[in-house]
């Protein structure tokens, strides 16, 4: 067993098949004699013939760990092990121990067994996990300096370190351990890594690159000290970490991890054109790997590149791509970016009976809709048949949103409340239908629901955030319509909804800074009409006027039918 795969990782199940990898016959006389070298030195030189009570023992212990009782299995092993001095008792004892979850017994086996075999590596190695899982640290040291003695296992055994002490919560101890461990090795890269990793898990951020440094010194292009760097660089800087890893990736293009986790950061900043150059090149480099075309897909997709993000999600088609039914969702989202209907449909009718499913036939449902009418859609959807409860109440949801896109509010609240009534509902269908109510004016209903949702799903955010900014448009309850929109904005602070509703209660409350601020901010992450509409009434009420009429003019450009963008515009206009 070598040092990069730890002893606790053998199943149970092989733990209580142990007893078979030896006959009963020949482990029983090997226990008696003591027959290894390193045992014949220490075994008792009276009878070491097999007595009834050993016998006894051992078969009770194998009965008992065969049922699953390792406590008393590893108490009877521990006595045999220290009456018989046998290395491989004192080994069971301590496996059947640690896994039965009976430290004591086990501090007493594993030390046995260190004892009685000094030259094992796996006794050793649970010296060592011992010690650490029972939080005794100062005398670990030595332990592992005898580890780390063999050159051929030595690089192996500092990467170990990291995983053996994850679990401790004196960073600084584990710290200080390790630093002494690697100070005799200023040669080995991977001990400064180990330094390292202990380091920005004691949050010393600078002495961790500091010591990266070094490791990648002795190491040129050492692709797993470069990751580390640039997760650490991202703490204080997602743009220094995208820099380290192209100053890297200059000197090492071929370096996948770190080209990908390049692209991924840039995922993460919402740079979604250089990422699909960096997956790009990765697609290159992996030889079609299916992930990265879908990825490459979809950020293309995003960037509005339509006829590239086709190309890739068909290319993924052509690999072993597991779920080709999400591949035709993609595809038949790209086709409705196309303006391709027909081919869209096509699409969503390729995915099969499936996790996937019901999503195609919605989205064939909201096509048929914009391109038929409404009742196209909704006939569609009525026609689906063999639904449980919770994917007839889903169905019912999207026809809710088919009608109130037709603004056939009557009907979309109807549904919604038989809905919420007779069906299994999720807090989305609840929210749903506390909307429909106030688009039919029954304040009392909404405010009964979402008071509800809140009760039911505390983290929720929609639901306060609607409360709340229903009473700020009222312009009533002014205080709590402000804490429900602060609650909100802390579940989900950079949802520009929410945004915009804190603007406005700040607008309600008369701090016009603050509400200007929030309002742009909003507008700045989603050019919403709504937005746009408030936006230009904070600006005109504080003088800016010009900025106001360019907000709105712009708005209405691309949503001239918003009637809350053209009925606010009209009142400061007119």
């Amino acid at each position: 067993m070598t040092l990069s795969m730890p002893f606790r990782q053998i199943t149970g199940l092989a733990l209580l098949t142990l007893s078979l990898s030896l006959p009963p016959a020949q482990a029983l006389a090997g226990a008696g004699e003591a027959t290894t070298t390193s045992q014949a030195a220490t075994a008792p030189e009276a009878d070491t013939g097999l007595t009834a009570d050993f016998i006894f023992k051992y078969l009770a212990g194998e009965v008992a760990g065969q049922r699953g009782d390792l406590g008393l299995a590893s108490t009877l092993f521990l006595e045999l092990a220290k009456s018989s001095r046998d290395a491989r008792l004192a080994e069971r004892a301590a496996k059947a121990a640690i896994f039965g979850n009976q430290p004591a017994v086990a501090v007493q086996a594993v030390s046995l067994w260190s004892e009685l075999d000094p030259d094992s590596v796996d006794a050793q190695q649970a010296t060592v996990q011992m010690l650490v899982s029972t939080g005794r640290l100062a005398e670990v040291k030595p332990y592992l300096e005898k580890l780390l003695i063999k050159e051929d296992t030595r690089a192996n055994g500092f990467l170990y370190l990291h995983s053996l002490f994850s679990r401790q919560s004196d960073k600084t101890a584990v710290l200080s351990i390790v630093q002494e461990l690697a100070a005799k090795y200023p040669e080995l890269p991977e001990a400064h890594f180990s330094v390292a990793q202990a380091a920005a898990d004691a949050s010393q951020h600078q002495l961790a690159l500091d010591t990266l440094t070094t490791a990648e010194n002795l190491r040129p292009g050492w692709e797993l000290s470069a990751m580390l760097h640039g997760q650490i660089l991202f703490m204080q800087s997602p743009d220094a970490a995208i820099d380290y890893y192209r100053t890297f990736l200059k000197k090492n293009a071929d370096a996948y991890e770190i080209r990908l986790s390049l692209a991924r950061l840039l995922v993460n900043q919402k740079r979604f054109d250089e990422a699909r150059v960096e997956f790009v090149r990765l697609a290159k480099v992996a030889e079609g790997n299916p992930e990265i075309l879908v990825v490459i897909g979809l950020l293309s997709f995003q960037s509005g590149a339509y006829e590239e993000a086709g190309n890739y999600f068909q290319q993924a088609l052509q690999t072993d791509y597991q779920d080709k039914d999400q591949i035709y969702l993609y595809l038949g989202h790209n086709a409705e970016k196309q303006q391709n209907d027909a081919q869209a449909i096509d699409w969503y009718n390729r995915v099969q009976p499936g996790e996937r499913y019901l999503d195609a036939k919605l989205n064939i449902a909201y096509v048929l809709s914009r391109t038929e009418g409404t009742d196209a859609g909704l006939d569609m959807l009525k026609k689906l048949d063999g639904l449980h409860g919770e994917q007839q109440a889903t169905v019912n949801q999207a026809m809710a949103s088919l009608l109130t896109q037709a603004k056939r509010n009557t009907e979309a609240y109807a549904l919604l409340e038989k809905t919420v009534s007779t069906l299994p509902n999720t807090p989305e269908i609840i929210y749903d239908f506390a909307m429909a109510a106030e688009r039919m004016q029954k304040l009392d209903v909404m405010e009964r629901e979402l008071r509800k949702l809140i009760q039911i799903k505390p983290d929720y955010a929609p639901a306060y955030n609607a409360l709340g900014y229903s009473f700020a448009d009222r312009n009533i309850n002014l205080k709590e319509a402000y804490n429900l929109i602060e609650k909100a904005l802390l579940l989900s602070p950079n949802d520009h909804y929410i945004m915009d509703s804190m603007g406005w209660i700040y607008y309600r409350l008369g701090s016009m800074d603050k509400a200007l601020d929030y309002l742009q901010r909003a507008y700045n992450k989603q050019t919403d009409p709504e937005i746009a509409a408030h936006l230009g009434e904070v600006l005109w009420q504080t003088g800016m006027r010009e900025e106001a009429i360019k907000t709105w003019e712009e708005a209405l450009q691309t949503h001239p039918e918003n009637e809350i963008l053209v009925n606010t515009s009209k009142r400061f206009l007119q």
